[in-house]
């Protein structure tokens, strides 16, 4: 039968071949080292899980909930933006809750866009930055991802000589992938360049708290007028290790969160309220959970790109971010990122997300996540490099290491 036109619409989900592969070798018995998905493995912080217990003992919680989020857990959310970015925001019309970054984006594509609208999107980038817009009928235009003075050209191209022009532009830094992050003088010049051209801004600023070298990444909505074009999007599941949690915010210009929040009222009922009670406790908390988090992501950062340089397989080290962007070796390079990715589960027990899955610009990368123990991601490197110093000779009547794309 023929695929629903917004099904079709969207590609094959490249991750799915890597994990039924990685599926099929756990079944056999081999021992996966997953670094593909960014799934965080650290446990939510006791006290957060303590009052969701507390809470979840009052009957009176176990009812329908806000769509917007309860009130005590915008008015901690704007308190986090004041004391975090010295960005004042009103909770009654400038923050909604959604249920994690990705929800958020996703709905907020269905709240402003019409058929055909086009949408500057970063390649690679997170996969609803994209896919979101394209199931709500818009249309994807390409933009570079490094924050710096060659992000800026291409957007000119852009609006020159798209029909009709660009409605939106996403910015997604700290990056997922690529783990880049941008300067406030970089989103000075985005802010300028969109209220120029009428184009409005959404930001997702998702690892926020996850950074390990100079200042903190800064929001977009510090740039003075940001607020009249700028939307920007936070999870709590990486900065407070509460991904299966599913809490998110929507923050900025209050025409577009009046219209995200007034979608999400007809889609849900909000997340469930002892989870925003005790979302609301960690957003108030002394941030020790937060800068405990950092710290271990940063020894595991630390781990692996030693130990995988060693093993042959160079890792740049990320500013920020939970995962590590890191260029395929040269003489797997012409496979592309899904086929590499596939080789390592098979011959180094290692499972790795390729870069394709982000966009065609990322296909001579792999996304590798810190969600293993130190330990663990040792042994990944010492697998790995079992298997590129094998490969010559193991290797040559099954895939040419020779030939080029």
């Amino acid at each position: 039968m023929e695929e629903f036109h917004k099904v079709r619409r969207l590609p094959p989900y490249v991750f799915e071949q890597v994990n039924r592969l990685k599926a099929s070798a756990r079944a056999g018995g081999a021992d996966i080292i997953d670094l593909g998905m960014g799934n965080p493995d650290l446990p939510t912080p006791k006290a957060i899980v303590d009052k969701l217990c507390e809470v979840v003992q009052d009957p009176r919680t176990h009812r329908y909930s806000s769509s917007k989020g309860i009130p005590g857990l915008r008015r901690a959310q704007a308190a986090y933006y004041a004391r975090r970015f010295g960005v004042k925001l009103n909770p009654e019309t400038q923050v909604v809750a959604t249920l994690g970054s990705k929800e958020g984006f996703a709905n907020m594509a269905q709240a402003i866009t019409a058929p055909g609208d086009v949408i500057l999107c970063p390649n690679p980038t997170y996969p609803i930055h994209a896919f979101g817009f394209l199931m709500a009928g818009g249309v994807i235009r390409s933009m570079s991802v490094e924050p710096d003075d060659s992000f800026f050209p291409p957007l000119e191209r852009a609006v020159k000589h798209s029909i009709p022009k660009p409605l939106a532009l996403i910015l997604n830094y700290p990056s997922n992938p690529t783990a880049h992050v941008a300067s406030l003088d970089f989103y000075k010049e985005v802010v300028s360049f969109a209220k120029k051209h009428d184009i409005i801004v959404l930001s997702d600023l998702a690892y926020s708290e996850i950074y390990f070298e100079g200042e903190p990444p800064p929001s977009v909505l510090q740039v003075p007028g940001a607020m009249d074009i700028a939307v920007e999007f936070t999870s709590m599941s990486k900065t407070f290790s509460m991904p299966g949690w599913r809490m998110g915010f929507a923050v900025g210009n209050e025409r577009l969160i009046s219209a995200l929040t007034r979608v999400k009222s007809y889609l849900d009922y909000g997340a469930f309220t002892p989870i925003q009670v005790a979302a609301t406790h960690a957003l108030n908390g002394d941030g020790s959970d937060i800068a405990e988090v950092r710290n271990i992501y940063k020894r595991r950062r630390d781990v692996m790109v030693e130990s995988f340089g060693k093993a042959g397989f160079e890792v740049p080290p990320p500013a920020a971010t939970m995962f590590a962007w890191a260029k395929i070796p040269e003489k797997f390079r012409h496979l592309g990122s899904l086929e590499f990715s596939k080789l390592l589960v098979e011959k180094a027990d290692v499972a790795v997300a390729p870069g394709v899955g982000f966009g065609e610009m990322g296909d001579d990368y792999v996304r590798l996540a810190l969600v293993e123990n130190e330990h663990r991601i040792r042994q990944a490197a010492r697998n790995i490099k079992k298997f590129l110093s094998t490969a010559d000779d193991t290797m040559h009547n099954v895939i040419s290491l020779n030939t080029r794309r």
